[in-house]
């Protein structure tokens, strides 16, 4: 049965042509009973489909025009007009044909999903490889998955691999992706075996959550195409009504049966659901999964738009914001390198923070030894013959309570950050401070949003009032609501529901009920699919925010074409309907022009399949590969800032030393300063490339204030210790120490603001699936930071 209901249309549309083109030869010939007697089974044939059709609905007790058709192919037969029932029974099966094809069409990305769901996995275990079910897998499984298999969970890498997540994402080209980077069940390996230690079970892992999506995804009709439904149900009795006169006036059933030809609503009950899974189709494309027409129609309709902060506007992950050292002396990068080689076989989720922090910094790691877990406290390994250890300040300081600590503690609570400590071969060696950033696409996004047509944003977050103000200012929403639980959240989605359509996107379990009872419910599952994917309308499998106002476009164009192929093929079906009434259009020549309006219409729907205006950023491969080449370069600096406030803290008067302050400035002039006139030349033109327009002009002048800021502590420097004028430096005074600390403090804080400039207003344009630069492939420009960094 399954095998002829996805075939039948075109049986249907072959045979009913087949018989048409063969009386039409017959006719050409000269054997007219011949080409009658084809047309007739044309006509039967589609009688006896159309009959089917109606019973069926008659059965499920849902409205249908299919009466019409009934009639007019009944009426062409009585009349003895069989050509124009042949060409009504080519005119239902194209309609029925266009249709079963764009719904495969549309359904294409959804079914993928489904049909490349990984069964097995091959786990390493002291006995070898062996492959099990994939349901068998749990977190802290080394498994191996081979070139060109499907990685079966989610789980962090090992070693470097090449990925193809065209599957989610849609982008074509392979990713490589760094030891520590996490990766989703359902990609592809794209190059050599690889290493993978599982972080999730098979049943949590972003496939299957994935596949019970794709279940729910087409379920429910758009409320447009039931609105047309209805509409159309109106049609039945102004055709009976108007045929009906047209016999009585003209005493002759020919009229009847010319106006139930030409009323047929195809373009009615064809285009609009064309139009709306075409939508789908287009959004699936950009990774944006809307579960039916109901919810592209909802999404379309949307005004007020809520966000949950975590995971929505920040990462939802922590990452590595900066280090601070038990002696107040460096960077901290060797204590980072060994946490970081410690935290490579560990599934918790703060140790992808810190072994993406030291790859990112161009650290080479080591593989531990001895690793494990102590419970409630934290781990503990051998790395390069060094004890270290991770985990609660309890663990590491003891009873301790040095003014490192103080400021870790004051540190971590001003800015609502997490913290790590880290001890070597028992001696406390620093803490790690560790922060849920704000997604440098975020603002962005907004703007998108508001230039997509929604016109009031609200962050909803149970965090604590400073933290969501801020993130609230940061991105620019339009109200913040802050302390916020599950009830909370339920009450502001009814009371902003009252007074617009809403749509709220979160990705946490908590989220799940507000997604549930907002108007559109988003779900962010590009990093694996929860509850809130489950009760959400919309899931994005990008790690993308900003696809979401594309999808808004996607979903308000769908609607607006279904529209327009509708009010055209139904005002030329009345206008032919009208002709026929009154003796204008006979059958035969009625059936070919309706055929021609349900094209016409159809045609109308289809063009939502084809590209429309969205905010992506066009971006040559040239562009895009000195982007990500910059982007860690602009990494590497990230140690370099930190450091400044570091050596600005550990600043005193008492015995001033220097040569903190010298080191620093050494790496300021020769690592930073040469990154900063790199972005100057090449990724600026970049942006304004992208853009169009004078875009960097406030990028442009915290360069040269980075560069004014550094050349006002050398000179400072120099003065202090004595080589600006060649005799012996002047004590120095507490004043000198406070003006030391205004300069650093204040380079620091526009470094930061920097950071946060060239992240949202230049890598967040660029694809996030673009193949990234390893540290190794920088330019020769960079050859001290590579130096430091590594040893």
């Amino acid at each position: 049965m399954s095998w002829w209901r996805d075939r039948w249309p075109t049986v249907f549309f072959l045979g009913s042509a087949g018989l048409l083109g063969g009386g039409a030869v017959a006719t050409l010939l000269g054997a007219d009973e011949t080409a009658r007697w084809l047309w007739i089974a044309a006509t039967a044939f589609g009688l006896v489909v159309s009959l089917v059709s109606t019973a069926r609905a008659v059965q499920r007790r849902s409205p249908t025009v299919d009466i019409i058709a009934v009639l007019a192919l009944a009426g062409a037969l009585w009349v003895d007009e069989p050509f124009a029932g042949a060409m009504i029974a080519v005119m239902l099966s194209t309609g029925q044909l266009l249709e079963s094809r764009a719904a495969a069409r549309a359904s294409r990305e959804l079914r993928l999903l489904v049909e490349r769901t990984p069964r097995t996995a091959r786990r390493v275990t002291s006995e070898g490889v062996t492959e099990v079910p994939v349901e068998d897998v749990v977190p802290g499984d080394h498994l191996v998955v081979g070139s060109g298999e499907v990685v079966p969970v989610d789980g962090r890498l090992e070693a470097a691999g090449t990925l193809d997540e065209s599957a989610l994402t849609g982008e074509a080209r392979p990713v490589e992706r760094t030891a520590g980077d996490d990766v989703r069940s359902g990609v592809v390996n794209a190059g050599p075996p690889m290493d993978l230690l599982a972080t999730a079970p098979a049943a949590e892992s972003t496939y299957a959550g994935l596949v019970r999506l794709v279940e729910q995804a087409q379920a429910s009709s758009a409320p447009f195409v039931r609105t047309a439904d209805r509409f159309a149900m109106l049609f039945v009795p102004l055709t009976l009504v108007l045929a009906g006169a047209a016999w009585a006036v003209a005493g002759s059933p020919l009229r009847a049966v010319a106006v139930l030809v030409v009323a047929t609503p195809c373009p009615l009950l064809l285009a609009a659901p064309v139009a709306i899974m075409s939508g789908l189709s287009r959004a699936a494309r950009i990774g944006v999964v809307v579960k039916g027409g109901a919810a592209l129609e909802a999404l379309a309709a949307g005004q007020v738009m809520l966000f949950d902060k975590t995971g929505t506007l920040t990462r939802g992950r922590p990452e590595l914001a900066s280090v601070v050292t038990a002696g107040g002396e460096g960077d901290g990068t060797d204590a980072l390198r060994l946490a970081a080689s410690l935290d490579q076989v560990s599934p918790h989720p703060l140790a992808s923070a810190l072994v993406s922090a030291a790859l990112g910094r161009g650290l080479e790691l080591s593989m531990p030894t001895d690793v494990h877990e102590v419970h409630g406290y934290g781990l503990e390994g051998v790395v390069d013959g060094h004890v270290v250890r991770l985990g609660k300040a309890s663990w590491i300081v003891g009873n301790a309570r040095p003014p490192w600590l103080q400021r870790v503690r004051r540190r971590a609570a001003l800015d609502g950050s997490l913290t790590v400590f880290v001890a070597v071969d028992g001696v406390a060696a620093g803490a790690f401070l560790l922060e849920d950033p704000i997604r440098s696409d975020a603002p962005r996004m907004l703007a998108m949003l508001r230039s997509s047509g929604i016109t009031r944003t609200v962050l909803l977050t149970g965090d604590r009032a400073d933290v969501a103000e801020a993130v609230g200012r940061i991105v620019g929403v339009d109200a913040v609501l802050a302390d916020c639980d599950p009830a909370d959240k339920l009450a502001v989605i009814r009371a902003e529901s009252g007074t617009a359509r809403t749509i709220m996107v979160g990705d946490g379990v908590n989220d799940a009920p507000a997604l549930a009872a907002a108007g559109v419910g988003v779900a962010l599952a590009a990093r694996g699919a929860t509850a809130s994917s489950e009760a959400a309308d919309v899931v994005l499998t990008v790690d993308r925010v900003d696809a979401l106002a594309d999808a808004i476009l996607i979903a308000r164009r769908s609607r607006r074409i279904a529209l327009e192929a509708v009010v055209t093929g139904m005002g030329l079906s009345f206008v032919a309907m009208v002709a026929a009434a009154v003796g204008l259009l006979p059958p035969a020549a009625g059936a070919v022009l309706q055929e021609g309006i349900d094209v016409l219409a159809i045609a109308i729907a289809l063009r939502a399949l084809l590209p429309g205006r969205l905010h992506t950023i066009a971006m040559s491969e040239a562009d895009v590969a000195t982007a990500h080449r910059l982007r860690a370069e602009h990494d590497l600096t990230l140690g370099t800032v930190e450091q400044i406030r570091s050596v600005a803290d550990d600043l005193t008067g008492d015995d001033l030393d220097l040569a903190p302050v010298a080191s620093l400035l050494d790496r300021l002039e020769h690592q930073l300063i040469p990154h900063e006139r790199a972005d100057e030349d090449l990724l600026m033109p970049l942006v304004d490339r992208a853009l169009g327009t004078d875009a960097t002009a406030t990028m442009r002048r915290t360069h040269a204030e980075i560069e004014h800021q550094v050349g006002r502590l050398r000179r400072l420097v120099a003065e202090l210790d004595g080589t600006a004028g060649g005799s012996a430096p002047p004590p120095i005074s507490p004043e000198d120490v406070v003006e030391l600390r205004r300069i650093l403090y204040g380079l620091y804080a526009v470094c930061r603001l920097h950071n946060s400039q060239e992240e949202e207003g230049a890598f967040a344009l660029v694809p996030a699936t673009a193949t990234p630069q390893h540290p190794s492939h920088l330019p020769a420009h960079l050859p001290a930071m590579r130096r430091r960094t590594r040893s």
